[in-house]
């Protein structure tokens, strides 16, 4: 066997040996979200109380009547026999994966360290704290204000006081789950436009040229992505977005100054 052959299945059972540790990382951080099931769900099922927090921030800022103290703005209900338990499991090792996250990033960041050169390994190690932080960001501003206005919204409307809204738990988390995830990802325009640039792959000039079809894409993503068709919520979405781009641009921008120097 070649040198080269001897090198690239060295290489693959390093690999190997890295994702089984991830994966050993993430079952521990998901049977210890697992174990803490009622702080798990204190704070999974925060927005459907009336007392939460962003909620009572729109009631002194006049926004809108908050339900009765401690209420529920609307009732969760169980539909499948199995479905607590499942529930349970996703949302535990969704916070498990968010929890190992931190490690996930260095463990693969020390696989591939050993081919870059030194300024490379600086600028990558900045790329990912960045990445993690802004995904990190993007999860909170989804759970403390996208998603509660978009909860409170829905849930409080109905096409007939004759239909009284019940919200199934498996609907309520996939909404939670998919709209933190989005968030996140969002959130990591700003970093991509940084790495793209270093590439020397997107200019600062051309993100100023599109920037008037920025906003419109920001509208259809935001449309996409939020389950209410109201004004306010798509507007509350499509900002974000939107400053999101323009951080990018001026990251880009700065990245192409450093460049040159």
């Amino acid at each position: 066997m070649s040198d080269n052959a001897k090198s690239f299945w060295a290489h693959l059972e390093e690999l190997k040996g890295n994702l089984l540790r991830i994966g050993a990382v993430v079952v521990v951080f998901t049977a210890v979200a697992f174990g803490f099931k009622g702080l798990l769900f204190d704070v999974v099922l925060a927005p459907s109380q009336g007392d939460f927090l962003t909620y009572r921030l729109m009631e002194r800022l006049g926004l809108a009547p908050l339900p009765a103290e401690g209420g529920d703005i609307v009732q969760l209900i169980n539909t499948g026999l199995a479905a607590q338990f499942t529930t349970h499991l996703r949302v535990a090792l969704y916070v498990g994966l968010l929890l190992a996250l931190p490690y996930v990033i260095y463990s693969l960041f020390e696989f591939i360290s050993p081919a870059l050169y030194d300024h490379e390994r600086r600028h990558t190690r900045r790329y990912v704290v960045g990445g993690y932080v802004m995904f990190l960001l993007g999860c909170a501003l989804n759970y403390f204000v996208i998603f509660p206005f978009t909860f409170r919204f829905l849930a409080g409307y109905q096409v007939s006081s004759a239909v009284p809204n019940m919200i199934a738990l498996e609907s309520y988390i996939s909404t939670l789950l998919g709209m933190t995830a989005v968030m996140g990802a969002l959130f990591e325009i700003p970093v991509v436009c940084a790495l793209l640039a270093r590439l020397g792959v997107l200019h600062h000039r051309s993100m100023i040229a599109v920037r008037r079809y920025a906003v419109v894409v920001a509208l259809v993503v935001s449309a996409v992505i939020t389950p209410s068709g109201d004004p306010f919520t798509l507007l509350l979405v499509a900002l974000p977005i939107w400053l999101l781009y323009e951080l990018g641009a001026w990251v880009v921008r700065r990245v192409e100054k450093s460049r040159n120097k």
